[in-house]
């Protein structure tokens, strides 16, 4: 790749390769067909690895979920997720009680700090029809400084995330979503309160793009001293300065340069993950993201002990009554949305 301003251009696998502050990124589209009583698909499952199903087969895929698809109870400690629910609905269950269903483009950030349990269900609520469903999951790392803070859980409902939309020289439209960041006069909502992206001199950005067909964007530059990677998982070309870039890659580019995009003859949509690197060492077993081995077992052996708090919900892969609509309820505040 000759252009100075790309410095990589890699294709895409489950799940995607991510920089430093990130840890990894996985991006979940699956088409659910029409939903059983019990929220899960009304289809026969058999023939399929129940219990740890990432294969794709009918469109879609059960994940850890064995009667509803998702992730049942699992630990964190370390790290924040934040969970872009795009397209279809999320049901959330934690060991501090927390509990939640979004989705529809609505964001969940989550500090796990020293310790959370929580499950990730993704109920099927129409019975008529499909379910389609899609989210991104991307863990950034916390500072060595907070890696044991308290667990703290927010939502970012899609009505509330600031959405700019930029029109070219033809009339052609590109929108952005602003989750963490600032972009022109549009300020992300405030986040949790011990996120390596709270500061803004660490540069953070996470931004999803949708291009209109042949529409022309310019990504702003940002500090030298921010990572910064587009992730190109829909659309049939991008033009990147005078680069072309077919579907499902993952491009590096320079943060302090401004970057020129141009859609192909379909719609394009990106993600954009950008962020100071913390520059410390990461030690990583599975759930646990810390800085030492010494701190991944201190961590396993926490979690045997405490359970980070136990499990209060009925099952491990708990979901919330189909009647209910989008809501968040923590530390005995509910927030209900339509």
């Amino acid at each position: 790749m000759s252009n100075q301003n790309i410095l990589s251009v890699k294709p895409l696998d489950f799940p995607w390769k991510t920089q430093d502050p990130f840890l990894f990124c996985a991006h979940h589209a699956d088409f659910y067909p029409k939903a059983n009583d019990q929220m899960g698909p009304d289809v026969s499952l058999a023939g399929r690895n129940l219990g740890s199903d990432f294969t794709i087969k009918d469109g879609f895929r059960m994940y850890h979920g064995k009667e509803i698809p998702g992730f049942p109870s699992h630990p964190h400690r370390g790290f924040e997720t934040v969970t872009i629910a795009k397209t279809g609905l999320v049901d959330h269950s934690d060991s501090l009680g927390g509990a939640g269903r979004f989705g529809e483009g609505d964001v969940q950030w989550m500090t796990a700090g020293k310790g959370v349990q929580h499950s990730e269900m993704f109920p099927l609520l129409d019975t008529e029809n499909e379910n389609p469903f899609e989210l991104f999951q991307i863990w950034l790392n916390l500072s060595k400084a907070n890696k044991m803070v308290d667990p703290h859980y927010k939502m970012l409902w899609h009505e509330d995330i600031p959405v700019i939309s930029k029109k070219d020289s033809n009339g052609k439209v590109s929108k952005i979503n602003v989750v963490a960041g600032n972009f022109e006069s549009a300020k992300a909502l405030d986040l949790a309160p011990n996120s390596w992206a709270k500061n803004p001199s660490n540069h953070v950005a996470i931004w999803t793009i949708e291009m209109e067909a042949g529409a022309e964007f310019t990504l702003p530059a940002t500090s030298a001293e921010a990572n910064r990677t587009l992730y190109f998982y829909e659309g049939d070309d991008l033009t990147i300065e005078d680069s072309s870039i077919s579907n499902y890659h993952s491009i590096e580019v320079k943060s302090d340069s401004d970057i020129s995009l141009k859609a192909g003859n379909e719609k394009c949509f990106l993600l954009m993950l950008q962020g100071k690197p913390l520059n410390e060492p990461v030690a990583q077993y599975g759930p646990f993201v810390m800085n030492t081995q010494a701190e991944i077992q201190q961590a396993m052996m926490d979690y045997q002990q405490t359970q980070f708090g136990g499990w209060p919900w009925p099952s491990h892969d708990n979901v919330h009554d189909k009647r209910k609509g989008r809501f968040a309820s923590q530390d005995g505040k509910l927030t209900e949305r339509s």
